[in-house]
């Protein structure tokens, strides 16, 4: 055959380092090279060719969230959609430059000229194929797995199909099976165990991680106040042991401390470094006046480094992949537009939004990744330092936020890299977020020290799909990260946590009453709390000038938690040093006193605290930090929980012959406050969260017993179902809705009412039929024009007529269809064809079209310009007569990205995708609030 032969245009094309892309299922090219490619075809000099397919800057975004951005068409005239005639508003776009690749280019001086009659296909694929082969020999008709089109890859903000990912990982499983030799059945031993060995190294990783935060966050927090003279590296429990809970005096009251903790002479504040001998007549106020003023520098200083790394490491507009479209998300902007990627676009159209990938707790995100949709970065190696480094810092400044939120995004990121170097993981999107949802529970095994809670909680919170191997695979790997972080003990004390107590009373029946008490609490203040921060974000983060100043917002808010927190010990505390305390039970005559909290005149420092750690956490949570909910909330539940258990005990030590303390039997330690904080701040957390069943087990865990079961699961179910009649959202859900993720709920029920299939079909979507002349060209004005109308995570439905009316062919993505005219993008005129029941079409996976790309060999009827291979020949369709459940479970059960409605004689009506039923199900809750 004759070798390949250099095209005419080769001026315009990328630099050497480029990629072309060896055949139709080979990786994904550099997206300057597609760009170059299509922006060539019907030019002779593709630099002269600027329009359509570059738009200038202040036009062009690729969108985000549940509706995409519409921009004009290129006739001018806006073309009548559903969301148009809905009149759905749209979203703010994210900008993605052309900037930084993630994955680096492989060199290349050729570009494709005359495909037919080339070894163009010969060449060795390059990484990161999608649906790459399985290997170079044919799968026989007997053992062979169909598949029905292929996927180049998938860009950002668009959905996977899991249905695709499903019948490959069998076509992969079937080759296995194929194999009948001593090494073949190694190697299906091999495959069985690869995901046990991939969750072991998740659960080893991410509890090393989570190590060197709480060991940094330790020292840097401590630093705020002094430093250890026998080791400026040790934090201050490092430094200074704590005391023991000797018991002296098992008569007497757990409120009356008979010593009083002794001060710690190895520990020198800054107020003794700085002026080590105070005045006579200034009483100590020199010394606190310094000690304040380096305790709120620091705790600026720790915080604006954390935004920083945040800000300018973590910007979506940063993160650009191969794997990102070059038509269709990536707008083009070269290096010289740098200075105008935050510019609003012109039109008067919102502006565009810049996400923060490691800012926030990344629960949200986390699931609407699991739910099926894909976010290029936010689980990469950039996003797991910054989110670990800016973690321990925000953290140790002293604001309102907690570091065990974030320990599932960390968590995630650890699994979505170690999966990338499998391939059975890295080229199958469903099966990875198997692992996602393992690596979701070793993060809250690493952040409470509860295993089982932390499987759980992956199972109700973030997870959307969780067989039974996932939930094994998710239990190994949160044993795996708890054992290790048991090794390691990070706080020096064998615990895997600092707030992991035991109590050694039981509960009494007359002590339901303040429990339910506290869950009225809870659920009311998570109702509440949900509400304000939901309004502050929305209201006055993101429609006043501290939009475009999130460092000064940070700056602010931590110089106001200084101030604030600096006076009142309880709020100058760690938050998890609070917990612990507010949880700890107060030994009999231990000179431990916990702080103080085991005095009964606290309780107005405690109340203040309850009210200044409730009002920060509500302007807290949102800004540019890595930030959790976890611990904030914990604290003020805990907090009033304290207070109601010290008034009981109060009360039952002052009238201890009263019938309701007859239980007692005179014990005057018979009531436990660390017990009712306990349960205070698990109905909080239900409250704000809206968890259930794992946070019962976490508290249970947390306490080493089922003693306190009944307690904790009626304050946890009251709270949630006060919490649900006051705001039916939780906290992650009205992130998800401000944020405006793609996320598919497929726990809420709906009231369809009246409505029908017919309420929601696109029918204006634009087609290819097969009975006219499909051009290079034709087909790229086609996509050009389905980018500009916001429909950039869908494709086109391929009809052919009949006598009443038309009949499906197939669909094909909007990415196949880029990946295909970037390869035969030098013969505009050349025409297209979709066949459908091609030979090559719905053949065994990792044979045919698959081999060619690898050992070069030619295969019968082997056409470049046939896309059949890329269309999909049997997409899911519904009659227009169905009811709207049906849709509903099809997206939800089956994770289908799109739905073809047909009329009752399977003629084509139109298209319902994913994005499009999103935007229907907002518009309907909406109707009926």
């Amino acid at each position: 055959m004759p070798l390949l032969k250099k095209s005419s245009s080769h001026s315009v094309l990328p630099r050497e380092e480029d990629e072309v892309p060896s055949g139709p299922l080979s990786g994904p090219s550099s997206i300057e090279w597609r760009r170059q490619r299509l922006l060539q075809i019907g030019s002779a000099n593709a630099e002269d060719e600027q329009a359509p397919l570059r738009p200038a800057l202040d036009a062009r975004a690729a969108s985000y969230g549940t509706i995409p951005h519409p921009s004009g068409t290129k006739s001018g005239k806006q073309k009548s959609t559903f969301r148009n005639r809905h009149g759905l508003g749209t979203l703010p776009s994210i900008l993605i430059p052309g900037g930084r690749h993630t994955n680096p280019p492989t060199p290349s001086l050729i570009s494709p000229r005359s495909l037919r009659t080339s070894t163009y296909f010969a060449g060795q694929r390059p990484i990161s194929a999608y649906d790459r082969p399985n290997g170079k020999d044919v799968l026989p008709p007997e053992g062979a797995v169909k598949t029905n089109g292929v996927r180049v890859w998938y860009s950002s903000f668009t959905s996977i199909d899991w249905l695709h990912d499903s019948i490959k990982d069998s076509a992969r499983k079937a080759r296995l099976r194929r194999h009948k030799s001593r090494r073949g059945r190694l190697r299906r031993q091999f495959d069985r165990t690869l995901g046990w060995v991939v969750v072991t190294i998740i659960g080893f990783l991410t509890a090393v991680i989570a190590f060197l935060i709480v060991r940094g966050e330790q020292w840097l927090f401590d630093i705020k106040e002094g430093y250890c003279t026998t080791g400026v590296w040790k934090a201050q429990r490092f430094c200074c042991p704590v005391t023991d809970d000797t018991v002296f005096a098992p008569r007497t009251p757990a409120f009356v401390t008979l010593s009083a903790e002794d001060a710690c002479p190895a520990w020198r504040t800054w107020g003794d470094f700085f002026a080590p001998v105070p005045s006579p007549e200034g009483d100590g106020v020199e010394q606190q006046a310094i000690e304040y003023a380096v305790y709120a520098a620091i705790a600026i200083l720790l915080a604006i480094i954390s935004a920083v790394l945040t800000i300018n490491l973590t910007a979506s507009t940063s993160f650009v992949t191969r794997k990102d479209s070059g038509v269709l998300s990536s707008t083009f902007a070269s290096g010289n537009d740098d200075q105008k990627l935050t510019d609003p676009p012109a039109g008067g159209s919102a502006p565009r939004k810049v996400l923060y990938y490691a800012a926030g707790s990344g629960i949200p995100e986390i699931k609407t990744i699991l739910s099926g949709f894909v976010i290029h970065g936010y689980l990469g190696g950039r996003t797991l330092f910054t989110k670990s480094v800016g973690l321990a810092l925000s953290v140790a400044s002293g604001l309102s936020l907690g570091k065990e939120g974030p320990f599932v995004h960390i968590a995630s990121c650890v699994g979505n890299i170690v999966s990338r170097f499998f391939s059975k993981y890295e080229n199958n999107e469903g099966k990875r977020r198997g692992i996602l949802s393992a690596a979701c529970a070793a993060g809250v095994a690493v952040a409470f020290g509860a295993p089982i809670g932390g499987v759980l909680f992956s199972l109700e919170e973030v997870s959307y799909f969780f067989p039974a191997k996932v939930m094994w695979r998710s239990f190994f790997c949160a044993m795996v990260a708890a054992v290790t972080l048991r090794f390691l003990d990070p706080f020096g004390s064998g615990k895997l946590v600092l707030f992991q107590v035991t109590y050694d009373k039981d509960w009494h029946a007359y002590e339901l009453i303040p429990f339910l008490l506290l869950a009225v609490f809870g659920g009311v203040y998570g109702a509440l709390f949900s509400k304000l921060n939901y309004r502050w974000s929305r209201d006055v983060r993101n429609a006043t000038w501290l939009k475009r100043y999130p460092i000064v917002e940070v700056i602010l808010v931590t110089l106001v938690t200084a101030l604030f927190s600096f006076t009142n010990p309880y709020t100058r505390m760690g938050g998890t040093e609070l917990v612990y305390n507010l949880f700890a039970e107060c030994r009999s005559g231990s000179a431990n006193t916990h702080s103080g909290l085991c005095a009964m005149s606290v309780i107005q420092s405690i109340f203040v605290a309850l009210l200044i750690k409730g009002a920060l956490t509500i302007v807290t949570f949102g800004i540019k930090v890595p930030a959790g909910i976890f611990i904030p909330t914990l604290g003020v539940g805990a907090c009033a929980g304290r207070i109601l258990g010290v008034l009981i005990q109060w009360a039952q030590y002052r009238y201890p012959n009263n019938p309701a303390f007859a239980a007692c039997q005179g014990d005057l330690n018979c009531v436990i406050p660390g017990l009712y904080a306990m349960v205070g701040a698990a109905a909080t957390l239900s409250g704000v969260t809206r968890t259930t069943v794992s946070l019962a087990v976490i508290m249970f865990e947390l306490t080493d017993t089922l003693t306190y079961a009944v307690p904790v699961m009626l304050s946890i179910l009251v709270a949630k179902t006060i919490a649900d009649a006051l705001e039916p959202k939780g906290i992650y859900d009205l992130v998800i809705e401000l944020s405006q993720l793609p996320y598919l709920d497929a726990k809420h029920e709906y009231l369809w009412g009246n409505l029908l299939i017919n309420d929601v079909t696109d029918r204006d979507v634009d087609v290819i039929r097969v009975d006219r002349e499909n051009t290079v060209k034709s087909l790229r004005d086609q996509l050009q024009f389905l980018v500009e109308s916001g429909n950039s995570d869908s494709g086109f439905p391929i009809l052919r007529p009949d006598e009443e009316g038309t009949r499906m062919v197939g669909y094909i993505g909007a990415n196949e269809l880029e990946h295909a005219l970037s390869i035969v993008a030098d013969d505009p005129d050349q025409p297209i064809t979709f066949t459908a029941g091609s030979p090559h079409h719905g053949g065994p996976m990792a044979s045919s079209i698959s081999s060619l790309a690898e050992t070069g060999s030619n295969f019968i009827g082997a056409d470049p310009y046939d896309f059949s291979y890329y269309m999909d020949q049997a997409p899911l369709t519904v009659q227009d007569k169905s009811p709207l459940e049906l849709v509903q479970q099809l997206f939800t059960k089956l994770g289908s990205r799109y739905v073809v409605v047909t009329d009752t004689d399977g003629h084509y009506e139109g298209v319902i995708d994913k994005k499009t039923w999103l935007a229907f199900l907002d518009e309907l809750e909406h109707k009926t609030v």
